[in-house]
């Protein structure tokens, strides 16, 4: 178990096999609402959603299902107004609770709409993709995307906790393991040597699901320690970007799902990397590192249909440009990161295939 100490907010966050079992009583330790609203997907309800809301119910909740589609595209304003309609019609108040279940898209869709339905009410996260757990559930950052940009519109505010059940992973594709092994990669690279060590010790993928436990720990670390020195983002936090300025670009440039979240940060980690080095912000051979940690794990090292001026352009959509500046997150040696402030056109050289 982690804490996270947020001023005036902490939570908790539950790291155990089996724990989806006790989602009731773990509910019913931090809640006394009567009502709650499960909000999950078309892949993991048919998995997962009956034993929740059975779960829940023998704890003394009301509870209401609502089913979306799976994919990206849930991840909109549209599906957020039709949240908002449900909650409204169940008659939810400021005294009742959301639950998302699912990874990452439903992490952020139900958690913005909870945000903001009332001007916000309670919400708890269950992520059940590796890449949710060890990512996107923790944090506060609540988000929809619009057709200029990922995450466009978005909220932070922290959940009250966080239920991460290792388990759950076994009934998750192959693809979307390895997307959150690239934002497990970016932790140890930015921040932790040990958990790269780690990383190297591992085999592949089955392996690391071995150990999920500690591996998820050690990644979620590197995520507390930041958002807890800088909450909103505007400092130390933005060095969790590493790789996202071009990943988000390709991810927008390929159309919503087609290039996971975790391949695009995977590309952009080799891409920002390599141009780095050449110029001298990153020690020659960090690139080799990256890439070939990067492909034990079987995650791509390059977009096939590389485009320099769109990704160019869907960068300068990301709300991570300030004005005529972009911050970037480079490598000063593996497990340590800096921030670097470039001319946004500065990127362009970035873009600079090999």
């Amino acid at each position: 178990m982690l804490t996270v100490h947020i001023p005036e907010h902490e939570y908790q966050i539950i790291i155990q096999r089996g724990a989806l079992k006790k989602v009731g009583a773990w509910v019913k330790s931090l809640w006394s609402q009567e009502k709650i609203a499960l909000i999950t997907d078309t892949n993991v309800a048919p998995l997962y959603a009956n034993e929740v809301v059975a779960n829940l119910k023998a704890a003394g909740f009301d509870v209401c299902l609502k089913v979306v589609p799976a994919g990206e595209e849930s991840k909109s304003l549209r599906q957020a107004s039709e949240l908002y309609d449900f909650l409204a019609d169940e008659g939810f108040t400021r005294s009742d609770g959301v639950i998302a279940l699912g990874g990452g898209v439903m992490g952020d869709l139900a958690a913005y709409v909870a945000s903001t339905y009332m001007r916000g009410i309670h919400f708890l996260q269950i992520p059940t993709t590796l890449l949710a757990q060890v990512d996107s559930s923790i944090g506060g950052k609540t988000a929809v995307n619009t057709q200029k940009a990922k995450n466009l519109v978005g909220t932070f505010t922290q959940p009250e906790g966080v239920l991460i059940d290792p388990e759950v992973l076994k009934t998750l594709e192959l693809r979307r393991v390895r997307e959150g092994i690239a934002e497990i990669l970016k932790c140890g690279a930015i921040a932790d040597a040990h958990l790269w060590q780690r990383l190297l010790e591992l085999q592949d993928e089955e392996d690391l699901l071995t150990h999920a436990e500690e591996i998820i720990t050690l990644a979620l670390e590197v995520k507390r320690h930041v958002v807890e020195e800088d909450v909103l983002d505007q400092g130390s936090r933005l060095t969790l970007n590493f790789g996202h300025t071009i990943g988000h670009a390709i991810e927008n440039t390929a159309g919503y799902g087609v290039v996971s979240h975790g391949e695009g940060v995977a590309i952009g980690m080799i891409a920002i990397s390599r141009h780095a080095e050449k110029i001298g912000l990153t020690p020659a051979g960090t690139t080799a590192e990256l890439t070939a940690m990067i492909e034990k794990f079987h995650l791509p090292t390059r977009y096939e249909n590389w485009d320099k001026e769109r990704l160019f352009t869907a960068i300068t959509h990301d709300k991570k440009t300030r004005g005529q500046q972009i911050k970037i997150i480079l490598l000063t040696k593996i497990g340590e990161a800096k921030i670097v402030s470039v001319p946004i056109t500065t990127l362009l050289d970035f873009l600079e295939e090999e």
